[in-house]
């Protein structure tokens, strides 16, 4: 059953046709890759999906209702969340403080409040665990390393207790280390349940990782199906070398 349905969606920045008629599902309880070569418009359809953009055209479906024309914190309510390449930590504040404001449904309403409440400490500080930082929770996040803004960047999404989360290039700028504690989270939290929709361009990661991959090229979908098919696959073989997709 699909949790997410994208169809026909199309979105043009000025005479520059970004997403053109993509249509993809994503199955309830999978890992979906979403690839493609730069510039095939893959974080453009996190964006329309996730409703920081609008679409020109199409709908887009998640768990039985058309969320294509809805702000970005009622898609949250729904049960969506995402990361984003560049952290939105806010740096003055606390690991702990910045799980509690930017994670909730209520969202930055959180800012306004005089203290957190002893429920989401305790839910922070184990979701803290769970990434490996929880030592870090009264320190300051500006001064945390780029792997640790990514961990908290994590798990803040988790406070929301998501049915599906966007991942946007997880193992962008990450060490290996790193990368496969976030690989070995992922598989954890998709065993409870969770589905995930991953827009990567670190193939073994996608490979080794994820059991549906999307492929996109020209701001269309060209290919889809398991990642052993997708290897094997001929046009995904010439979008990635630059020729012209058949």
């Amino acid at each position: 059953m699909a949790l997410l349905e994208v169809h026909g969606l199309r979105k043009a920045f000025g005479g520059l046709q970004a997403v053109n008629g993509c249509t993809f599902n994503v199955e309830q309880g999978s890992i979906t890759a979403l690839i493609g070569p730069n510039g095939a418009g893959k974080t453009t359809v996190l964006n329309l999906i996730s409703g920081i953009l609008k679409p020109d055209k199409g709908r887009i479906v998640f768990d039985g209702h058309h969320i294509q024309r809805r702000p970005p914190h009622q898609i949250t309510h729904r049960g969506m969340n995402r990361t984003f390449q560049i952290s939105l930590n806010l740096e003055d504040m606390t690991v702990l403080e910045n799980m509690a404001v930017l994670s909730p449904v209520g969202g930055m309403r959180g800012l306004f409040r005089p203290d957190i409440s002893k429920a989401e400490r305790e839910r922070a500080l184990e979701l803290l665990a769970f990434v490996g930082i929880a030592h870090l929770a009264h320190e300051v996040t500006r001064n945390l390393s780029y792997g640790q803004k990514k961990l908290l960047d994590f798990a803040s999404l988790l406070m929301a207790d998501p049915k599906l989360i966007l991942l946007d290039e997880p193992a962008g700028g990450v060490n290996p280390a790193l990368l496969e504690k976030i690989i070995d989270r992922v598989r954890q939290l998709n065993d409870q349940g969770i589905t995930f929709l991953i827009v990567e361009h670190n193939m073994e990661m996608v490979m080794s990782t994820c059991n549906q991959v999307v492929v996109m090229a020209y701001g269309t979908v060209i290919a889809e199906g398991t990642p052993q098919s997708i290897q094997n696959n001929q046009t995904v073989l010439e979008a990635y070398l630059g020729k012209v997709a058949s």
